[in-house]
């Protein structure tokens, strides 16, 4: 932060060597607050109130569930689940839609900062698709892996 000369629209201006937009963080990109650094969060529509809420994401080698920086969407499907890849730690979750409770996690090649999709094969079954490719400002790690997950 530096000080701006007297009369300027605010008193101190974030500067850094990554821009005047970079984030806060310290010296091993974690960010300058306290955690969660990243949630999911389920809305009631019909009450606008939270239904639920979880932090999304961990930060290897911190023992705490700090949530992480995350960047895609999630979806839902009819059966009660909601799949979300989104975090900088390279993990693709399943959470009960009802409750927010975390039911399953796999570890991708790189990020998945893509919204799933997910479909009905020819056999009948349910699949769910994310593009791990990571990568950029967010994930040091790149791929072009597309992973696909049955659904029992």
């Amino acid at each position: 932060m530096e000080p701006q000369p007297e009369g300027a629209a605010s008193h101190y201006r974030r500067t850094s060597p990554q821009g005047d937009y970079a984030r806060f963080w310290d010296e091993r990109q974690l960010p300058c607050q306290q955690p969660p650094w990243g949630n999911l969060t389920a809305i009631d529509v019909n009450t606008g109130r939270f239904a639920w809420r979880v932090a999304l994401g961990i930060t290897e080698g911190i023992a705490e569930k700090t949530g992480s920086a995350n960047l895609g969407g999630s979806i839902a499907t009819a059966g009660g689940l909601v799949f979300i890849g989104a975090t900088n730690d390279s993990r693709f979750r399943a959470f009960d839609s009802a409750t927010g409770a975390e039911l399953w996690v796999t570890k991708l090649e790189a990020s998945g900062h893509a919204t799933p999709v997910t479909y009905q094969g020819r056999n009948g079954r349910q699949y769910v698709v994310i593009a791990a490719g990571g990568g950029g400002f967010f994930s040091p790690s790149g791929s072009d892996t597309l992973a696909a997950f049955a659904l029992p």
